[in-house]
């Protein structure tokens, strides 16, 4: 999967879960960012219930579904919720990818900006 914003490409690699093989199917998306610290989120049109391992506790570039506000959500440092340098989502979210380059680029994504998701 390629997360594409600005003239930024990020690659990411789907976990084997019933949320990754959904997201895929729906590709492309195209979203607003919203900014939430170090997470950056979208609504999908992708309706999708919380999975067995949903958690709150996610790994710097890992990409999650939020189902309250069926949202792609792009992790990549502390958020408001956070106690540490690590992601904290706000509620249970499905881990469904990881980005495999450097995510250091996403700080410089603001609220409003067009993200694109494609399948590689």
């Amino acid at each position: 999967m390629i997360i594409k914003c600005n003239s930024e490409t990020f690659q990411a690699e789907l976990y084997e879960t019933p949320t990754a093989e959904a997201i895929l199917k729906s590709l492309p998306i195209q979203g607003k960012a919203i900014r939430w610290g170090d997470e950056i989120y979208f609504e999908i049109d992708v309706q999708l219930d919380l999975e067995s391992d949903a958690r709150v506790d996610i790994q710097i570039g890992e990409l999650g579904y939020w189902p309250p506000g069926r949202a792609f959500c792009i992790f990549f440092g502390p958020t408001p919720m956070s106690v540490n340098d690590l992601p904290k989502a706000a509620s249970p979210v499905n881990v469904f990818a990881k980005i495999v380059n450097d995510v250091s680029k996403l700080k410089t994504i603001q609220s409003g900006e067009i993200i694109e998701i494609l399948a590689e």
